[in-house]
């Protein structure tokens, strides 16, 4: 089902560009609310009585703006750089870590200058030849429901499908992948999908689809010959839960081809949280069951210098080897690239 939004808000530079020009248009036709501001950078007006309206308003509300901003962040340990193709999610997960990045009004906001932010892309690739250069396209969003209007994802994949030296990776939990199925890719893309237990998805997601309606997502991206990754995040310790990641990896296991299961990679991220993530899920999800008990976790500076709480030395420990054996169990020509 392709996304809908309730009004979107077009920088006045964006209509210089041409999916500017057909977005607007596109739009209109539709009946969707528009409107012109100076910077996607600076938006007000979206509605809100209180602070759960003002978030879930701002999940409906679509930006289209111009990428100024070129200079590309690192993105450790998935790739060297982030790839900037879009920003915030339609989805509603509470442990989300954009609850600490995107302030109150997390609204959606798509770039219109693809071909600039690609140009900028072949520079980063030239400068460390001949070394491979990797890039992540889903550290600020999940771009995958944002395809149908800016076709960003095909024109990229199509991109480093001509890079010797340059990678494509992004991750998603969405489930429109057709569009990208037939893509000429080299296999220079590998296309991730974000998974946790059905536990987890029906209490701390919303708007998001069902772990059954990936897997089967998957089990077609992989059947396209993309490199295929999986993540599993946040892995939430409560009890069960080694019963419940076991079931997901034989469920996993049924749905994937079995020769793509050759160059199959997992990466596992435990469930972290910072103060201010914990102060705007609470406002937003008052009835939360999210473990955020500072006591019960060790505190830790991340790359971007702000604090988070993780969990302690003895229950990562549990974590890697659980994972470690399971995975090699399940799916012994897989790679683990990292448990975090």
């Amino acid at each position: 089902m392709v996304f809908i939004p309730r009004r979107v808000y077009f920088e006045h530079a964006a209509l210089d560009y041409p999916l500017g020009k057909k977005l607007w248009q596109h739009f209109k036709e539709q009946n969707v609310p528009v409107k012109l501001i100076g910077s996607h950078n600076r938006v007000t007006g979206i509605p809100g009585k209180d602070r759960k309206e003002a978030y879930l308003e701002a999940k409906k509300t679509l930006v289209v703006g111009v990428r100024k901003t070129l200079k590309f962040e690192t993105c450790k340990p998935s790739a060297h750089y982030q790839l900037p193709l879009c920003t915030s999610c339609l989805g509603r997960c509470e442990y989300c870590y954009l609850n600490t990045t995107l302030g109150k009004k997390p609204y959606l906001r798509v770039y219109v200058n693809l071909d600039e932010i690609l140009q900028k892309t072949a520079e980063y690739i030239e400068k460390r030849i001949p070394e491979i250069t990797t890039f992540e396209g889903a550290a600020t969003s999940d771009p995958l429901p944002y395809e149908p209007y800016t076709g960003a994802l095909a024109q990229t994949i199509e991109f480093f499908s001509k890079q010797d030296y340059g990678r494509f990776r992004f991750v998603t939990k969405f489930t429109g992948v057709e569009p990208l199925l037939g893509l000429k890719h080299n296999k220079r893309t590998r296309f991730r999908f974000s998974l946790n237990t059905p536990g987890i998805i029906n209490a701390f997601e919303h708007a998001t689809p069902r772990l059954a309606d990936r897997l089967t997502a998957a089990g077609k991206v992989a059947a396209a010959g993309y490199p295929l990754g999986i993540l599993i995040a946040p892995v939430i310790l409560r009890e069960g839960w080694q019963e419940e990641y076991k079931a997901l990896l034989q469920e996993l296991k049924k749905h994937l081809p079995r020769d793509s299961q050759d160059g199959l990679t997992f990466e596992i991220v435990t469930h972290r949280f910072t103060a201010r993530a914990k102060k705007n899920i609470l406002e937003i999800y008052q009835q939360s069951s999210l473990p955020m008990d500072e006591e019960n976790r060790r505190f830790k500076y991340g790359q971007f210098g702000y604090g988070k709480y993780i969990y302690p030395p003895e229950e990562m420990k549990k974590v890697k080897e659980y994972f470690s054996n399971s995975i090699a169990a399940f799916f012994p020509q897989a790679e683990l690239d990292y448990i975090v």
